[in-house]
């Protein structure tokens, strides 16, 4: 009687044992899943953040291509052959130099919404290229190509600022 006691207690033991670990799995399952879940909503924000930006890049390639058909095609040829005087001249000089900055304003931004895909790639966007911290998202939800924070992009300007004027010959 005494050894079959023994072995129901042993049983009884070895059942709780099996429990308490299926217990265990089921926890760490539960756990699996819960990390499963946030790669995937990250993926999800990163897609958006894709199509974002490949929306503004083609709106922003189609107005550069536009801007070129247009000079291409002479749109401002009337405009010269109806110049008669310097003051024309100039006309005509300025609204092309507007366009040519245009097209230099839309190689730039291409250049960042590029930048920023690279980024989002590589799983270091919203952080800042200079000091590595994270960009506000205040920021990135007006400007989605910013590489840089606030702080960081305001220093960049200022030092850009100094260097023209540095460059400028009549000071």
């Amino acid at each position: 009687k005494k050894v079959a006691k023994k072995k129901v207690a042993k049983k009884k033991v070895a059942k709780k044992k099996v429990a308490k670990k299926k217990v265990a799995k089921k926890k760490v399952a539960k756990k699996k899943v819960a990390k499963k879940k946030a790669p995937k909503a990250l993926s999800a924000r990163r897609i958006a953040l894709r199509r974002l930006l490949i929306g503004q890049r083609a709106s922003i390639v189609k107005e550069a291509q536009a801007e070129i058909a247009s000079y291409i095609k002479g749109e401002n040829r009337q405009l010269v052959e109806t110049a008669l005087d310097d003051g024309d001249w100039s006309v005509i000089d300025l609204s092309e130099d507007i366009s040519f900055r245009k097209l230099g304003t839309h190689r730039e931004t291409l250049l960042k919404i590029d930048e920023a895909l690279r980024k989002i790639d590589e799983n270091t966007y919203g952080t800042c290229e200079d000091c590595n911290e994270k960009i506000n998202s205040e920021r990135l939800k007006i400007l989605p190509f910013a590489i840089f924070c606030r702080d960081c992009q305001e220093k960049r300007e200022e030092l850009e600022a100094v260097e023209k004027w540095e460059r400028t010959p009549f000071r």
